[in-house]
């Protein structure tokens, strides 16, 4: 009700009209993303050192290690040419991929590590036996800091994800053992060169004489286990070859009698020839039943298309069958013929006369004979028929009869070949393992293998730490984890900072910035205040009455905010000021009556206010006061009445409005409660023309803005447009310039607004 009454008083100015928002503010920019680098940056700054303190702690405490490399050939071992094995294992012909990843994990294994540890006595090696002597001068209280992190981060690790099980040691090893073969895995890297079979293996150490040591040992027992691996697999291969002859030769003499036998017993050298002569017939004999059921189908066919009609009816004679007859085809021209002439006589003489009679006589004998012909030809067809599907079963048996011959040849040829090829393959089996058992005792005499250390280790040369390199990464790591955690901080905090907050996310328009102001004076612009904040409601004043338009009567406008604290009484009381400095005739009133603020900004009384007009206690002359600008007036909260919201949704509130509409003043700006406080804002929301909405910068959450923002608009936009309050410009000016073409304080200096 009360907004169409504003309309009707402002005719000219609707009740929300959007205010014009520079491009930067709708458009992504980089500087977007600066800002947020630029408000964290003390706490990037906090992580990028510790991170980089943190990294180089690590390097400069850390034992210097060298690393040595030799290099082992690992070929293919069917490359060695054994045969025996090559053709009794499929796997043999696999792909060998698997086979070098078997020799990389090998190089690796615990089986390995223990006989090199035995070898080099690791024992009394002060790398692995825990007398490593300590870093002199300070470096040594680093150390003890970097173990102790270290341990601190196992720790936490452990607590998060519980370590696997430690392998137990072998049946041949003891505990202490165990742990330097673990130790001297972790040290061994194993590199493949693409797309050769090198492989270089390398150690690390903090003695060089020792890495080079090590990496040798490596790759000389490697090549000594392959070796004896490989013998002792021929070894048991030849075991095996000789049980596996004795057996295959059983087998050879016991096929070769089989096949003699049956060869007697059926007479095995006449099957062939007694087998082309039997398919021969079988095939005679199938092509000749193909013909007979062709032929029984088509007689059978023509048989049908007679059976189904009565064959003393005339229709007899319209199937094909009967109608293709040639004595049918004489007797219907014979008989078409006799008709045209009776038709012909019929014109000249009656039905007595001796010529009609004649050939009346002549047309009913061919009629007679048609008939019969056409039953001879039925009897015909039945006849061919029968006789086709008698010479089909007559050949269907013979057929039947040579296809039991053809299996029973079959059989006896199938057993005479399987026995033959039985035979075949015990002596071609005999022959191969005899040929394998002879180049397995060649392979096994010469010893050859299919490994070799191609180059030894002959120095080593320190990998760690790279206090280059580690900078680098430190940097890069810091710098990356600063932003992250920028960023990260960023979208967790959900308050509104920026203008694009407020533009884009709670869907405002940005009436202007305001910047925040130290001290416990609430800044008035009727009295001195820093430049940059009388400047920003300046540029608020132009905001508002572009906004406004213009009109007839007292634009009436209600600034309001989310949560108490955000600024919106300074807010109310510089947008007053701000219009009255401009010229205009201003009142503002205070209606947040719970907690009045309003008297104490502008330094005034509040011994009579909008409470006793409300109650009928005063009338509006005494409730005005005035300030020290003539175009500013002031209307207090008064005394704190028990019932605020009923006050406030009076008809005399109404009433109120309505004459200060149509008053003496050019602008009316009323302070009201916080949104989500109480309701007071709501009700008030109803009477005037727009709402100014106050956000304090980095202390409203917006979730809460969005809900305050919701309840002020539920039958429509309300709200004017948004003051983004409180704004720290010096933190972050490189952010905030690009809203201005200026930055106060620099180009203004610390000027006081008169």
């Amino acid at each position: 009700m009360f907004e169409t009454q504003q309309a009707a008083a402002h005719p000219s100015h609707p009740a929300h009209r959007t205010p014009p928002v520079h491009a930067s503010m709708q458009d992504p920019h980089l500087l977007d993303r600066l800002g947020v680098f630029i408000r964290h940056r003390k706490l990037m700054a906090l992580v990028f050192v510790l991170t980089v303190g943190f990294v180089m702690i690590q390097t400069y405490s850390a034992v210097p290690m060298y690393r040595a490399k030799a290099q082992i050939l690992i070929q293919d071992e069917r490359s060695t040419a054994v045969t025996a094995l090559r053709d009794t294992d499929p796997a043999f012909w696999a792909d060998p991929e698997p086979y070098y990843k078997t020799q990389y994990t090998i190089l690796r294994s615990r089986g390995l590590a223990r006989r090199v540890s035995r070898r080099l006595e690791l024992r009394n090696v002060p790398e692995f036996n825990g007398r490593m002597p300590s870093p002199p001068g300070p470096l040594a209280a680093v150390a003890v800091v970097r173990a102790r992190l270290k341990s601190a981060a196992a720790s936490a690790v452990a607590l998060v994800r519980p370590p696997a099980p430690a392998e137990p040691p072998a049946a041949d090893e003891t505990q202490e053992e165990a742990g330097y073969v673990g130790d001297f895995i972790g040290r061994i890297r194993v590199a493949p060169l693409a797309g050769t079979r090198l492989v270089d293996v390398y150690f690390d150490a903090a003695d060089p004489a020792f890495a080079v040591r090590a990496v040798n040992a490596v790759a000389q027992e490697y090549v000594q286990q392959n070796l004896e691996l490989r013998l002792q697999n021929i070894d048991k291969t030849l075991v095996w070859l000789t049980d596996e002859l004795q057996k295959q030769q059983k087998k050879v003499t016991d096929s070769e009698q089989a096949l003699a036998d049956y060869r007697s017993s059926q007479n095995a050298l006449s099957l062939d020839d007694r087998q082309n002569i039997v398919v021969a017939r079988l095939n005679s004999l199938n092509d000749s039943v193909t013909r007979a059921r062709t032929t029984r189908v088509q007689k059978e066919s023509l048989f049908n298309q007679v059976r189904a009609v009565d064959p003393n009816s005339d229709a007899i004679l319209n199937v094909p069958a009967i109608a293709s007859s040639p004595a049918v085809v004489d007797l219907k021209g014979r008989i078409a013929s006799l008709e045209a002439d009776r038709a012909r006589l019929s014109s000249r003489y009656g039905p007595q006369h001796p010529e009609m009679v004649k050939i009346t006589g002549q047309l009913a004998q061919a009629q007679q004979q048609l008939k019969t012909e056409a039953a001879k030809a039925v009897q015909q067809l039945r006849g061919d028929y029968e006789a086709a599907r008698a010479e089909e079963y007559s050949l269907a048996a013979s057929l039947e009869e040579q296809k039991n011959a053809a299996m029973d040849l079959d059989r006896k040829s199938a057993s005479y070949t399987v026995l033959e090829r039985e035979a075949e393959t015990n002596r071609q089996v005999y022959q191969q393992l005899l040929q394998q058992e002879k180049e397995l005792r060649v392979i096994s005499n010469s010893r050859a293998n299919n490994v070799q250390v191609m180059d030894a280790a002959d120095g080593a040369g320190q990998f760690s730490p790279t206090p280059r390199r580690d900078w680098m990464m430190a940097i890069l790591l810091g710098v990356a984890l600063a932003m992250g955690l920028a960023f990260g901080v960023e979208y967790f905090d959900d308050t509104v900072k920026t203008p694009e907050d407020v533009t884009r996310r709670l869907k405002l328009p940005l009436l202007g910035l305001v910047p925040a102001v130290r001290g416990d004076k609430v800044p008035v612009l009727i009295r001195p205040v820093p430049h940059d904040f009388g400047e920003a409601f300046r540029s608020l004043r132009t905001s508002l009455v572009f906004t406004s338009g213009g009109g007839e009567g007292a634009r009436i406008i209600a600034v309001t905010s989310t949560q108490p604290l955000e600024g919106k009484t300074t807010t109310a009381c510089n947008v007053a000021a701000a219009l009255a400095l401009g010229g205009a005739r201003v009142l503002i009133v205070d209606a947040d009556m719970r907690r009045p603020g309003l008297h104490k900004a502008m330094g005034m009384q509040n011994a009579v206010g909008l409470s006793h007009l409300l109650v009928g206690q005063a009338r509006v002359r005494d409730a005005v006061q005035r300030t020290s600008e003539p175009n500013l007036f002031v209307i207090t909260a008064g005394r704190t009445p028990p019932n605020p919201s009923e006050l406030l949704a009076s008809d005399r509130m109404k009433a109120f409005i309505n004459n200060l509409s149509a008053g003496p003043f050019d602008w009316v700006v009323i302070d009201t409660p916080p949104v989500l406080a109480v309701t007071d804002s709501v009700i008030l929301s109803q009477l005037v023309a727009g709402i100014v909405f106050v956000i304090g910068a980095e202390m409203t959450r917006r979730m809460h803005a969005e809900r305050a923002i919701e309840t002020l608009t539920p039958g429509g936009p309300r709200v004017i447009g948004a003051v983004l309050n409180r704004v720290d410009f010096e933190a972050n000016k490189y952010y905030y310039s690009r809203y201005y073409g200026y930055q106060y304080k620099s180009y203004y200096g610390q000027a006081t607004a008169g």
